[in-house]
């Protein structure tokens, strides 16, 4: 059975571009911009930046503990981490027991926690605050992602097809471009043309039909270009996927959670020299409203090791000077926990910068527990400097133009790894 435009768009293997563009005059700044920085700075190489989502609002404060303030444990009462469990880091804090993976790049000096990450007048919307995280604005102006722009800035006279690379069942907001299009692959297996498995035999015909199909429509009518553009990028980014993912050989075991499945998929296009700049995992489950405890000890446990896991591969292959990972959390948690041995949608919270080019340390300013905002957690650290620090320190782009504005920077990384 032929497959018509209509199936083919639905369930393309290619995130189509949006419809809605950049402005050009924006794009062209944004590209000169990079262009004008890079040319001045030491060459960017192979950098790759891995984009760690912790989605549905992360609990900060039994992540990095202030083990050695009382009101923590005065505030937190059932949920408090016990103070001889804290993997201490400090003198003041330390990670959640599970998260010994973290405390073993920690002690490698190649992770970096910044504390107290928000912004101002939080939304403890899930939706709201995603959207203010990923488009790195507080006014919701684009429809383009932070990361998005930054892609736009990067892409003239590159092939698009392997510039970012989002492992997920939906594109991050974060991503979301007019122009550079992104595999959004949810599983080597899935990441392919679907037929009929009871005539295998006959895929490349099937597909070779489709190609034509496809090839047929006039490419002065509207749609004709983007249709054979998109159908086009589709196979060869199904390709070079099912081509990397034969050919490697993974130095690690990483473990069958999604995270580690999609951490892995990133390696394997790194190690097969693809071209990315970007990659975009995401771990859910984060919204611990009830039941707390052990839930959340998982969650964490997942993250770190598949981070650290990542991070050894890299390693094995000889690309761990070239990777830096990123999480976020869209939000925090409330200080207090409530009636259900949970907590409710709060506000600052950490984020973790690992790699080798990473100047490991607490960065930013711990919130004080003594000066809350109802229940809140008081922010002191932009999430845009973060951004702006990656975007600078490691990917050699110029903050101002991805970013709409200028944001402090934070030193995060080693100066030789540094991009300018």
């Amino acid at each position: 059975m032929l497959i018509s435009r209509r199936q083919f768009l639905k369930t393309s293997m290619v995130a189509v571009p949006a419809a809605t563009a950049m402005p050009a005059v924006f794009s062209r700044a944004v590209a000169a911009a990079i262009h004008e920085q890079q040319s001045n700075a030491a060459p960017m190489g192979n950098r790759t930046l891995v984009i760690v989502q912790m989605a549905g609002g992360n609990d900060g404060l039994n992540t990095v503990v202030p083990a050695n303030d009382r009101r923590y444990y005065d505030l937190r009462g059932s949920l408090a981490i016990p103070q001889n469990d804290v993997l201490a880091i400090d003198g003041q804090a330390g990670f959640h027991p599970s998260l010994t993976a973290f405390k073993e790049l920690w002690d490698e000096g190649v992770l970096a926690v910044v504390e107290g990450v928000g912004y101002p007048d939080q939304s403890f919307s899930h939706f709201e605050s995603m959207d203010i995280w990923q488009m790195a604005q507080t006014d919701r102006r684009d429809y383009e992602g932070w990361l998005g722009r930054y892609l736009e800035g990067i892409a003239a006279g590159q092939e698009h097809a392997f510039l970012a690379l989002a492992a997920d069942k939906r594109m991050p907001r974060a991503l979301l471009t007019s122009n550079v299009t992104v595999p959004l692959v949810e599983s080597v297996d899935a990441y392919k043309f679907q037929d009929d498995p009871r005539n295998e035999w006959n895929r490349q015909a099937r597909t070779d039909a489709l190609l034509r199909l496809y090839a047929s429509v006039p490419q002065a009518t509207r749609f004709g270009a983007l249709l054979d553009n998109t159908l086009q990028a589709a196979q060869r980014s199904s390709d070079a996927v099912q081509r990397a993912h034969a050919r490697y050989q993974p130095a690690v075991e990483y473990g069958e959670s999604g995270l580690a499945q999609g951490l892995r998929l990133i390696a394997e296009a790194i190690d097969a020299d693809l071209g990315l700049r970007v990659g975009h995992v995401k771990i859910g489950g984060f919204d611990t409203h009830a039941a707390q405890e052990g839930r959340h000890e998982s969650l964490l446990a997942e993250t770190a090791d598949a981070m650290l896991a990542f991070y050894r591969d890299l390693q094995a292959h000889g690309h761990a000077n070239d990777v830096v990972m990123l999480t976020w959390s869209e939000f925090g948690r409330r200080v207090t926990g409530n009636a259900s041995d949970g907590t409710d949608h709060g506000s600052a919270g950490p984020m973790f910068v690992a790699g080798a080019p990473v100047a490991g340390g607490l960065y930013g300013e711990r919130p004080s527990l003594a000066s809350l905002n109802e229940n809140n957690l008081r922010f002191t650290t932009d999430f845009r400097q973060v951004y702006a620090s990656v975007l600078e320190g490691w990917l050699g782009a110029p903050s101002k133009a991805v970013l709409g504005g200028r944001f402090e920077r934070l030193p995060l990384f080693v100066p030789g790894a540094a991009a300018y």
